[in-house]
């Protein structure tokens, strides 16, 4: 059986030879956004999809889908401003918010020097990156925004894709990655394993409780900690500006999606991420995605019994 997964992390694939061996399934990997993950599980053209942003009970009701959380992660912002140090820029909500409007246009702004304080930063204009597909990291990252910006939430809002008010699209994290990579004096947003993988500077930023924080592994896990994952609300929940000094405020889960007539499929998609659960962590771990802790996992494996007959 052949599982396509529309699905843009890729902890799971521990390597096709070890699953195929462990579960007797192969994988079809699609890296073709969250947006994409959910309108082909939807139209019921894949096994299963996922997305970075959980959908709502009364959304999986119309569309008759069930939902799962798979592991948990970071969005960060990342720059290319080559007089500063590699990872030592600070921004906060605000700056972000306003940088992404397109009124803070330049990196010198007092805004973002009175954050920076001890760096020089340059007189040159701000080139903005954003996601041009559906994505669940626009999610989160716009979730974000929202939340800590009213002019956002007013103006723009939330979703896999909103109506951006400057900048240059890029398809896919890797498109985002390159784009920031090429472009000095750019600022875009990726999954921290994009960030790491492509050598980008990440940015720190002022979190809820008022702290400046680094995105990590522990930075991530601090903000799930919090999170309510509620088997009875399909796990929707949001992790973005979690309470928590050394929380990371823009942290997500990414959420598998289950057509709720395909029974036979179904069984053996939780098969799969029965063994991935039980088998994964390390591997998750070493790509800076943090793994469900047992208590979410028993909680995942009881709403399998539950739904999946």
């Amino acid at each position: 059986m052949v599982l396509v997964l529309p699905f843009h992390i890729h902890f799971i694939l521990l390597g096709h030879r070890v699953i195929t061996r462990h579960t007797g399934i192969k994988i079809n990997y699609q890296s073709i956004g969250s947006g994409g993950g959910i309108r082909q599980i939807t139209e019921r053209t894949v096994h299963f999809g996922a997305s970075d942003m959980a959908l709502k009970p009364e959304e999986l009701e119309k569309s008759q889908l069930l939902q799962f959380p798979a592991v948990i992660g970071g969005v960060v912002p990342v720059v290319n401003i080559p007089e500063i140090p590699f990872n030592a820029l600070v921004l906060d909500g605000n700056t972000m918010c306003e940088i992404f409007l397109g009124e803070i246009k330049q990196w010198n702004d007092p805004k973002i020097k009175a954050l920076n304080p001890d760096i020089h930063m340059p007189a040159k204009p701000i080139t903005v990156v954003y996601r041009s597909d559906g994505s669940g990291t626009t999610a989160i990252f716009t979730h974000y925004l929202s939340g800590t910006c009213k002019k956002w939430a007013d103006n723009v809002g939330y979703g896999t894709a909103v109506k951006w008010r400057t900048g240059l699209g890029g398809k896919g994290n890797e498109g985002v990655a390159n784009y920031v990579k090429r472009t000095s004096y750019s600022i875009g947003y990726v999954e921290f394993a994009y960030a790491k993988q492509n050598k980008l500077s990440t940015v720190k930023l002022k979190n809820s409780a008022g702290q400046i924080v680094a995105p990590d592994f522990d930075s991530f896990a601090e903000a799930a900690a919090t999170a309510e994952l509620d088997p009875k609300k399909h796990f929707y929940a949001w992790m973005t500006n979690a309470p928590g000094k050394k929380a990371w405020p823009i942290t997500g889960a990414t959420y598998i999606l289950l057509a709720k007539e395909k029974a036979d499929v179904n069984k053996s998609v939780i098969k799969f991420f029965d063994w991935a659960f039980t088998n994964g962590d390390e591997t998750a771990k070493k790509l800076d995605y943090v793994p469900l802790p047992k208590s979410v996992k028993d909680k995942v494996r009881n709403y399998w019994k539950t739904y999946i007959k």
